[in-house]
């Protein structure tokens, strides 16, 4: 096998290794000792395929980011209305980060780096492949909004940045929606916790996209 091969082989099997322990796990208790051994490889030899953790977590993400592009695409069905097609694709990436909920950790925890840390410890090439994933899920969103806003059903100057912004709050909801607590005051200085179901959660996501795009917010 020439070295080339082996070495994208090698790479597959890194990242697979990571995939399953993330969604095995959790982001944050997948190490790097575990992936090597998961592989069968000295640690040192994972840096020679990633320039370090973020990279590899970067390139992670880019297959569930792969998966969602597919999800969304079978659930989204152009001959209905434009409320309906974004109802049904907010409904379909909570549903989706639910299933993993190891995507949507390494999903924020890229999010909490800023853009120009992770430039340095990303790749160029690792990057353009992120960027290429997540415009791939955002351009289902994007061309829902666009068909909306045609109609004069939305109001929307920029639909990719809030297309941007409704992936990143779903994100962040999603922790509540794992968490399944919400905190509330029930008496003058005494918190309180109420159980939260996940169908309310969407519920709620489900309505403020709308109203966003209706832009009624």
């Amino acid at each position: 096998m020439p070295v080339s091969e082996r070495r994208a082989e090698r790479k597959r099997e890194i990242l697979d290794a990571t995939r399953s322990l993330f969604d095995e796990r959790g982001v944050s208790d997948a190490q790097i000792e575990d992936i090597a051994r998961a592989v069968g490889i000295n640690r040192a030899i994972i840096y020679r395929h990633f320039s370090g953790k973020e990279e590899l977590f970067a390139q992670t993400l880019v297959g569930y980011l792969d998966e969602l592009d597919t999800a969304l695409a079978s659930a989204d069905d152009a001959s209905c209305e434009p409320v309906d097609r974004l109802q049904t694709l907010s409904d379909t990436f909570l549903d989706f980060g639910a299933g993993l909920p190891a995507f949507v950790d390494c999903a924020q925890a890229l999010l909490r780096r800023r853009g120009e840390e992770l430039m340095e410890e990303v790749s160029e090439r690792v990057m353009f492949d992120l960027g290429r994933a997540m415009a791939a899920c955002l351009s289902h969103v994007v061309t829902v909004l666009e068909a909306g806003t045609a109609t004069g059903e939305f109001h929307v100057r920029d639909p990719y940045l809030l297309a941007n912004v409704l992936y990143t709050q779903s994100l962040g909801v999603m922790n509540l929606a794992t968490l399944q607590l919400s905190v509330r005051e029930q008496n003058p200085g005494l918190p309180a916790v109420d159980a939260v179901p996940f169908d309310e959660v969407k519920h709620l996501v489900t309505l403020a996209a709308v109203a966003m795009a209706r832009g009624t917010v």
